[in-house]
C-alpha cells in the first residue's frame, strides 16, 4: 500500500464521484470526513491546520505522528500508508464504500 497523498485523495474522489463516498454526497446525512489508521484503529477528524473541522478530506490537519513527508512550505505531502480516508457519523467510522452504501439505502 502506498502513502496517502493529496493525489491519492483526488483519485478516490474521482472514483467515487456522484456517490455517498464523497463529502458532497453524504454531508446532508450527517457524515464528516475523517481518516483511520488501520494499524492502530485511531480515527482522526479531517481538520484545517488550525484545528477547525474541514468539510472535505485534508491531510494538513493530521498529527505529526502520521506524517511521513512535508513540502518545503510545511504542508503535508504524505501520511502513513496505513491511513485510510472515510467518514465519521454518530461516533462510528465508515469507509468510503460503507458511507456510499449507507447513503444509497
Amino acid at each position: 500500500m502506498n502513502a496517502m497523498t493529496n493525489a491519492r485523495l483526488g483519485q478516490e474522489n474521482r472514483t467515487f464521484h456522484g456517490t455517498g463516498a464523497v463529502s458532497a454526497g453524504n454531508r446532508e446525512e450527517g457524515f464528516r470526513p475523517a481518516f483511520r489508521d488501520v494499524e492502530t484503529g485511531r480515527v482522526y477528524a479531517s481538520c484545517f491546520v488550525t484545528g477547525q473541522p474541514a468539510p472535505f478530506h485534508l491531510l494538513d490537519g493530521l498529527p505529526d505522528e502520521v506524517v511521513v513527508a512535508r513540502h518545503a512550505s510545511g504542508r503535508v505531502a504524505a501520511v502513513k500508508a496505513t491511513i485510510a480516508s472515510g467518514f465519521v457519523r454518530q461516533g462510528r467510522f465508515f469507509t468510503r464504500d460503507e458511507a456510499a452504501a449507507a447513503v444509497a439505502h
